[in-house]
């Protein structure tokens, strides 16, 4: 039998009650504020400037492990895909990824505080491996790692131009770093956000955040979603920031979902990513299309879902997506997944394309 087919039967076993020694884990990929299910050793934490590291990748030749011959779901075509694994210590716990226009150079993050950068390997359109992968510790203002503060959960990223803007969820803080010179070593300094992101729900705070290109509507503003924080009719809080209409607006939240990333398309379309869990259910995702022009303070904007996984499917904690467009001319969705530093879960690199 497949390792993958049994992980899930596991799973769904734990979510079932079968399984005591397993629930913990996957609850944590819905509540981070419970202990991860495998300690992460003190030298994660205490590096202090950059180092090269090793990932392995083993290829996942099939999305669908109930039909492998699938290869359409909803309106993305599966690509390749790999599950991510390395000896160093602080490695996991991804939560957000940007790739650049044409797919190869990587920026990544950890939600203890950490950056990872490199260089996505291809075999024609598949993804093969990982390369020139470097790790280093998030640095604040002062030059000293954020952790130093007690400023864990580096939850979102996103890049405008020669500037990284970093989500830090349970402190509710966004921080903005000068990247001209590299993103290893470059030091983030506070932005101010409106008030109401600091009363944002402990551990449910900021999750996704996209800067507008200047040729698009609301060019120049950062949007900043919330994973869980809900307003009065329970809809998913987010904040226009900058930009010539800022203010609040709100996401429909439906079937439980929470936002866990977003990313912008050229054509002005916001993809939002989506996940739940369920103890009878087990793990689920979901892309939803929202139009950028629908986003203005007061208003509360929705969009229909373009794609849905389950654990019958190769996925785990997806918490990070980007798009880049391949020399085809193929809008690419690149997904991610934070293993919590878990021995049930995995770091998955998936990529597919948008077929409509």
């Amino acid at each position: 039998m497949q390792p993958a087919i049994s992980r899930r039967i596991m799973l769904r076993g734990a979510a079932a009650g079968l399984s005591a020694m397993a629930l913990p884990a996957l609850v944590h990929a819905q509540s981070k504020a419970a202990p991860s299910a495998k300690p992460v050793p003190s030298d994660a934490q205490s590096f202090t400037a950059p180092v090269a590291i090793e990932v392995r990748a083993r290829p996942i030749a099939a999305f669908d492990l109930r039909d492998r011959s699938r290869v359409r779901f909803g309106s993305l075509d599966y690509r390749s895909g790999l599950v991510l694994t390395s000896s160093f210590a602080g490695f996991g716990g991804l939560s957000a990824i940007r790739v650049d226009a044409k797919g190869g150079r990587f920026i990544s993050l950890s939600d203890r505080g950490s950056w990872f950068t490199g260089r996505i390997v291809y075999s024609g359109r598949e993804m093969t491996a990982l390369a020139d992968v470097e790790a280093a510790p998030m640095l604040g203002a002062d030059g000293r790692p954020i952790t130093a503060r007690g400023w864990f959960d580096s939850e979102s990223l996103a890049l405008d131009g020669s500037f990284a803007y970093v989500g830090l969820e349970r402190v509710n803080q966004v921080l903005r770093f000068d990247i001209s010179g590299g993103v290893l070593g470059s030091r983030g300094e506070v932005v101010p956000m409106p008030p109401a992101v600091k009363k944002l729900p402990f551990n449910k705070g900021l999750e996704a955040l996209v800067v507008v290109p200047k040729e698009l509507p609301l060019a120049g503003t950062l949007i900043a979603i919330s994973e869980r924080g809900l307003d009065a009719r329970g809809n998913l809080i987010a904040f226009l920031v900058g930009g010539p209409s800022p203010g609040q607006f709100s996401v429909r939240r439906s079937d439980s979902f929470d936002i866990s990333d977003a990313v912008l398309l050229p054509s002005g379309q916001l993809l939002v990513l989506e996940r739940k869990f369920s103890l009878l259910a087990g793990l689920g995702i979901r892309i939803r299309r929202i139009a950028l022009n629908t986003l203005a303070p007061g208003a509360l904007v929705d969009g229909p879902p373009i794609f849905e996984a389950d654990l019958g499917q190769e996925i785990d904690n997806m918490e990070g997506i980007d798009a880049h467009v391949s020399n085809a001319g193929e809008t690419v969705l690149t997904l991610v997944s934070d293993d919590n530093f878990s021995l049930i879960q995995r770091t998955l690199l998936l990529q597919f394309t948008l077929a409509g």
